[in-house]
């Protein structure tokens, strides 16, 4: 172990104004308080945050910081308190060391909202000031490197399967190269040990093969630089196996496939020095196409700068290299600990000057429940990113895969809210295209367009699938509530009864309900029957005969018609909801229509003569009558052909022309069946109406090349 007055000395070579007080201070407090304590490993606990401490030296931080290292077990192990801390050390202390504290003192309900709990924690801590999770990533350090004393296999892998998912994305948005590889790499070893040892043999066998190879290489890249007259240091480095593993599998490669294994990296004085190399280097070696990156121009958001590329480099080798100042490497390697250094007397401690930071705080305040915001926040620390412009030139990083969607969530949550179609490099594309680096996006709004249920289908980012699920769940709470009240008047009126709040909240006690909105809720989600309510409410209402007695679908018709007055109008509920249109029938306004509730999933709209509504013959306490309610609406709605056309040159093309020039849009065609001589098929045409859809089949049955058109009902 660093004993006290080295760890002082160390810290006071690169800071000279260095609190020797409050770092000896800490080192006696936190000694004295762990005692006797020892490590899974057998040593003395105090051993752990002299470790971190350690570290954090390495990364030349403040007297507080290192401080909060010597400290940052005391209250989670140990009788002291917070306020114990803050007496001693002050509130600044108090308050870093609070930030990396866990919450092993609260009664958490599981394992996994233990974890979440602890990270929301954390990132509020970390929000406030940085140097939180500086300390947390060291503390995590230690532990991985430690982790092997750990005797329960599964605690060990929990910890790396964490540090896989959430510490070594947050080294690498600080810009801790060194942190994030030696993370990934030590929860790799725990989490698929023989691929790694797999790995690493090859890597040597490759070495022993080669033998000096990678020096060689380097030298000549240096002679070549020297004679291009730019001055540089050049060195080469073998890839960490967990870099050699993820492009394994995300390229689908072997390991003999697997060319660049090997990167150099070349260190110049200047800016221009940087493109001067870059120049000399491309002059003498063929370059691998779509491997040049200019991160100096258009760093990536973590502050990272270096120019990237490929090249069949000296002795045909297949090498990657990275040109970069020293300023530029050491906050590559250190990332946000290098601003101590570089921007001394303004130490960046505020969290929120990171966008990361501010949208996973957004994430924070949409979920609705810890693991729900664990959850979104492991989609945002995807690695893998797309690198994207506004219109103005503004950066924006995605992760892969994302969308215009995410990209205006990314921008504003009001803008994603709003998004109604996107332009990529001046093109329009669907909202669900996938971004690809360098993309130009403009997104289109519309102050009448809110988020729909189906975006959460192809967004990527946890901040747009946060702000999407809040939206949903909060609207879809309305939408029921407002069916559930709808249902309730018909059902007090059919029993001509009166129904009135003061009424209901008689009846919330025996119906289990802790308001008149909840009892709406449970009526409208179908967890409770309206006429359950009307008899909790008038004990002795007794059934209307016939009422509730649906025996045939002919007298469900007729019941239907009769009732058509008290029919509940379905205006404002937005399908996917509280309300869902049946695919067995697509129901359009203009066709006689019933519901049927389910339980937990609100009501789904047949029309009237569906054959599906025979299997709820039995169970009439399902069914609910119910209006079109739309007029106004520009919500297109869904009506389904089934065509037969001859197979004509020409006869689809005609068949389509026909159905837009009569205002339809095909969303879906399927072709069911086919001969020599006709095509069957199925026509999903986006419509206003029934009567527009009627109008559709008349004209599509004027064309020659058609056999029949009729409404589907599959």
């Amino acid at each position: 172990m660093i004993r006290q007055f080295e760890l002082v000395e160390k810290v006071r070579s690169y800071d000279p104004g260095a609190d020797e007080g409050l770092l000896n201070r800490a080192y006696v407090f936190a000694m004295k308080a762990h005692g006797s304590q020892t490590r899974a490993s057998g040593d003395p606990y105090f051993s752990h945050p002299l470790e971190v401490a350690g570290i954090l030296t390495d990364l030349k931080l403040d007297s507080a910081s290192i401080a909060t290292a010597l400290l940052h077990d005391i209250v989670e192990d140990t009788e002291a308190s917070v306020s114990d801390i803050e007496m001693l050390f002050g509130a600044d202390i108090a308050r870093l060391v609070d930030g990396v504290t866990k919450l092993t003192r609260l009664e958490l309900q599981s394992e996994q909202t233990k974890h979440a709990e602890n990270f929301r924690k954390l990132l509020l801590a970390m929000s406030e000031d940085i140097r939180v999770l500086l300390v947390k990533l060291a503390d995590r350090l230690h532990n991985m490197q430690t982790l092997h004393f750990v005797k329960n296999p599964d605690k060990r892998r929990r910890i790396a399967r964490e540090t896989m998912d959430i510490y070594a994305p947050l080294a690498e948005r600080i810009g801790m190269q060194r942190f994030k590889d030696e993370l990934q790499d030590l929860a790799f070893a725990e989490l698929n040990s023989d691929a790694r040892e797999s790995i690493l043999a090859r890597l040597d066998f490759l070495r022993e093969q080669g033998g000096d190879l990678l020096e060689r290489v380097r030298e000549q890249l240096a002679l070549d630089l020297e004679e291009g007259g730019v001055e540089a240091q050049v060195s080469g480095r073998v890839k960490s196996p967990y870099s050699i593993w993820r492009k394994m599998e995300q390229r689908n490669l072997s390991f003999e496939q697997l060319a660049d294994t090997v990167a150099f990296r070349v260190v110049v004085p200047t800016v221009g020095d940087c493109y001067q190399a870059l120049g000399v280097l491309h002059s003498r070696y063929p370059t691998v196409p779509g491997r040049f990156k200019d991160y100096i121009s258009t760093p990536k958001p973590n502050g990272y700068r270096s120019l990237h590329t490929g090249l069949i480099g000296p002795e045909q080798q297949r090498i990657e290299i990275q040109i970069r100042t020293r300023e530029m490497h050491e906050i590559a390697e250190f990332g946000v600990a290098a601003h101590w250094k570089y921007k001394q007397g303004a130490q960046m401690v505020d969290g929120r000057q990171y966008r990361w930071v501010r949208e996973l705080l957004d994430i924070l305040d949409h979920a609705s429940n810890p693991e729900e915001f664990l959850e979104h926040t492991k989609l945002e620390m995807f690695q893998d990113q797309v690198f994207c412009f506004t219109p103005k030139g503004d950066l924006i990083a995605l992760p892969s895969g994302a969308t215009p969607l995410d990209f205006a969530y990314a921008v504003h949550s009001e803008v994603g809210d709003t998004c109604v179609g996107a332009k990529v490099n001046g093109r329009m594309v669907p909202l669900r295209t996938r971004l690809a680096n360098g993309d130009q996006v403009q997104i289109v709004t519309s102050k009448a367009q809110t988020p729909s249920p189906d975006w959460e289908k192809f967004a990527v980012t946890g901040k747009a699938r946060a702000r999407i699920r809040r939206f949903v769940r909060a609207r879809e709470r309305e939408q029921y509530i407002e069916l559930g009240r709808n249902m309730l008047e018909k059902a007090f009126r059919q029993e001509r009864q009166d129904l009135t709040e003061k009424a209901l909240k008689g009846g919330l006690k025996k119906l289990k309900a802790d308001s008149v909105q909840d009892l709406h809720f449970s009526v409208g989600t179908g967890n409770l029957s309206a006429m359950d309510v009307v008899h909790a409410v008038y004990p002795g209402t007794k059934e209307r005969s016939g009422w509730r007695k649906v025996v045939s679908i002919g007298r469900a018709k007729a019941k239907r018609d009769k009732s058509q007055d008290h029919a509940i109008p379905i205006k404002g509920l937005i399908p996917g909801m509280a309300l869902h249109y049946a695919h067995c029938c697509h129901p359009l306004p203009g066709d006689r229509i019933v519901g049927i509730v389910t339980t937990g999933k609100g009501v789904t709209v047949h029309t009237i003569d569906c054959d599906t509504l025979q299997t709820f013959a039995e169970t009439p306490e399902r069914w609910v009558d119910l209006a079109w309610d739309v007029d106004g609406s520009s919500v297109p709605f869904l009506g389904r052909l089934h065509v037969v056309v001859a197979n004509e040159p020409g006869s689809l093309g005609n068949l389509s022309t026909v159905i837009g020039k009569n205002d339809g849009n095909i969303s879906n065609l399927k072709i069911t069946n086919r001969s020599i001589d006709f095509f069957e098929m199925l026509i999903d045409v986006e419509v206003k109406d029934l009567k527009h859809l009627t109008d559709i089949m008349a004209a599509l049955r004027a064309m020659s090349v058609i056999t029949s058109v009729e409404r589907a009902r599959t």
